[in-house]
């Protein structure tokens, strides 16, 4: 299950696991114009992990989403 909420100045999406037990932490995305965080709660350390990535990080990522092992560089398109 997933929600989405358009804040002023972010997307927030957050991601909650469901099925059987053991159940990781809801995962929360904010979408901002210049990088994107995700966080998840971390019981043992009783803090919010969270972790940033450019826009540009992003677009890696979901390209490598769609492809095999190996070492990848995306061209920019000009113009």
């Amino acid at each position: 299950m997933f929600s989405i909420e358009h804040e002023f100045d972010s997307t927030v999406i957050t991601l909650v696991d469901e099925g059987a037990a053991p159940l990781a932490e809801d995962v929360v995305i904010n979408a901002f114009e210049e990088c994107i965080t995700v966080e998840q709660y971390d019981p043992r350390r009783d803090a919010v992990t969270r972790v940033s990535l450019s826009i540009a990080q992003l677009r890696d990522l979901a390209a490598a989403l769609d492809l095999p092992e190996g070492v990848y560089s995306r061209v920019q398109s000009g113009g």
